[in-house]
């Protein structure tokens, strides 16, 4: 059994990146409390913690739903203690050129991905403060950089969690409390099925990245990892790409 001495709340950790996030984290000695809609996908990533013996909370909660925000912290603090770590990681992504994009669509991209961000980040920050402790993690996406077609409400809102991450980052700072988010490039997750041809879309990412493979889940949950560790105790407010090197600024 893995000793767990520290929490961690992970949005999305039903997906490809939560998951591989939250085995990292569990690894590392955390908690976790994985949050997220799919069932499914939800019950393998806590049987896949369980089977490391990773203490796991399975809450399958809806961005869209506060109180259930509310809910997954206070039920995940009650089972484990203090959260001392947040990811928000989940999101949704509606392939839609921006002239047919309808409201109603933007307002839900908004709604998952930048209030459920923000929300998540207040509920749980708020006893983070109390203890001056604590170290959320935004994920972002390189699109926010460049710009990807028919992709405006999502790349939007990721440009909105870097903005987050900046804000947070100077207010919280003076209660012990630090605030990163991490820019993942084009790694083979299942948000690739919008682009088409897998394998034509592959050899697109490659021709753009500096390293000319393909990232791995497990090294973007490794720069989260350095994100929530003793080893970032100085670093807050930074937006790290985790990319191959498609993007450099």
């Amino acid at each position: 059994m893995h000793v767990q001495e520290k929490v961690a709340i992970i949005t999305g950790a039903g997906g490809a990146l939560g998951r591989a996030t939250a085995l990292r984290l569990g690894a590392d000695g955390f908690a976790i409390g994985a949050l997220g809609r799919a069932s499914g996908e939800l019950a393998e990533t806590a049987a896949q913690l369980e089977a490391e013996g990773v203490a796991v909370r399975m809450l399958e909660v809806d961005l869209r739903d506060s109180g259930a925000i509310e809910a997954a912290v206070a039920d995940t603090e009650r089972d484990f203690g203090p959260v001392e770590a947040l990811i928000n990681n989940a999101a949704i992504y509606p392939s839609t050129p921006f002239l047919d994009i309808p409201l109603a669509e933007y307002d839900d991209v908004v709604t998952v991905n930048q209030r459920g961000y923000f929300y998540a980040a207040q509920v749980a920050a708020r006893g983070m403060v109390a203890r001056r402790s604590g170290a959320i993690v935004n994920v972002g996406s390189i699109t926010w950089h460049g710009g990807w077609s028919n992709l405006a409400s999502y790349i939007s809102t990721k440009g909105a969690a870097v903005a987050l991450t900046r804000a947070l980052a100077r207010e919280l700072g003076e209660h012990g409390v630090r605030v990163n988010a991490v820019s993942p490039g084009a790694f083979p997750t299942k948000a690739e099925e919008i682009q088409g041809d897998a394998a034509e879309y592959s050899a697109h990412v490659i021709a753009h990245q500096a390293l000319k493979r393909r990232g791995s889940d497990a090294e973007l949950a490794a720069v989260i990892s350095f994100l929530v560790g003793p080893d970032s105790s100085f670093v807050t407010g930074q937006t790290i790409n985790v990319d191959g090197g498609w993007i450099m600024e």
